[in-house]
């Protein structure tokens, strides 16, 4: 899901001033240290996302969290949807009707990867669904919809090659984005929006060896290709980040690369007293958001640096909440809204 940043990014990183509160680690074996501090935090550079943002008519998108978890279990209930097996084409033949039934277009960019581990190649597709295609800027809300071959956490490695759901790592963001689409279209906005679907996050099989990022590595190579024909003026990822009781820290690669998109929706949260986006600094995470970052799009890391089930059997449907999803919609579709 995520590995360790690098140390000398760390050390690039120690140069950044941020405004967050409290002491908290990364996920997993990912664990820093955090410094606290006690107010919002300030890009070192101010953007569109950071100004004062003229008011607009916001409407409120009638997001329902329920429905959203009845998709999450039904992605579910296809098994695990690994890169390049049964169960991932028909967890894409789904989406892809889904959203296109909802008025969306869909462009499936396939490509193909081969794993440090793996003998052969395998084809791996992103999912773009485009919303409001005609509109040159635009932004991405983005996640993967691939699942782990190996369930590397769990205490048992016996245990590591049984099938697990992996709900909340991934299949929540999928799940959460089929809710959103049947609203997005409706909201008062100028900008362009993309969801783009990643394959190739999840497909590891010898942790320590094999890579991750596969397809948000591909959509951003072929984005610096294109650039001229469409503009992302920012991303938003979501990852692990439906569970029960999430909290979500200011990850330190996306204050970094992104500080003033950041700062926005953390902002628009405060004011909508919505206080699952926490004013504290949490680990660097090494996601999705990089490869983006690196390609030019601002993107910032959604993510519960606490989910005690990551990568185990137990990151089940029931460790994820409904509240959870319509916070985090009121907060993206109120933020999109005043995005100039």
């Amino acid at each position: 899901m995520f590995v360790p940043f690098q140390e000398a990014d760390m050390a690039r990183l120690a140069i950044v001033v941020l405004a967050g509160a409290c002491c908290l680690a990364a996920v997993g074996c990912n664990k820093s240290e955090t410094v606290a501090q006690d107010r919002p935090p300030e890009s070192k550079k101010r953007d569109q996302f950071a100004e004062d943002q003229a008011p607009v008519d916001l409407k409120n998108a009638p997001f329902e969290g329920k429905r959203a978890i009845k998709h999450l279990e039904e992605l579910c209930k296809i098994g695990p949807r690994i890169s390049g097996t049964d169960g991932m084409k028909r967890q894409q033949e789904m989406l892809k009707s889904h959203f296109e039934k909802l008025g969306a277009t869909v462009t499936l960019q396939t490509f193909e990867a081969k794993q440090f581990s793996r003998r052969d190649k395998v084809t791996m597709t992103n999912m773009i669904v485009s919303w409001h295609p005609d509109r040159n800027r635009r932004l991405l809300f983005c996640g993967h919809y691939d699942t782990r071959p190996v369930a590397d956490q769990e205490p048992d490695r016996r245990k590591w090659t049984q099938p697990f759901a992996s709900a909340n790592d991934g299949t929540s963001t999928v799940a959460w984005l089929m809710e959103l689409g049947r609203h997005i279209k409706d909201l008062n906005s100028t900008i362009g929006v993309d969801f783009v679907i990643f394959d190739g996050e999840e497909y590891i099989f010898e942790p320590g060896r094999d890579r991750f990022f596969f397809g948000s590595e591909h959509f951003a190579t072929e984005y610096r290709k294109n650039r001229g024909q469409v503009r992302y003026i920012g991303g938003v990822l979501l990852d692990l980040f439906a569970a029960k009781g999430a909290q979500y820290l200011i990850e330190q690669n996306s204050e970094f690369y992104a500080g003033a998109l950041m700062e926005s929706v953390w902002k628009t949260a405060a004011e909508l007293n919505i206080p699952l986006f926490a004013f504290k600094r949490g680990g660097a995470i090494d996601d999705d958001h990089i490869a983006l970052n690196k390609a030019g799009i601002p993107t910032i890391d959604i993510i519960d640096m606490e989910y005690p089930h990551w990568h185990r059997l137990s990151d089940t449907t029931d460790q994820c909440s409904d509240i959870v999803m319509e916070q985090v919609a009121k907060v993206l579709c109120t933020w999109l809204q005043r995005v100039k």
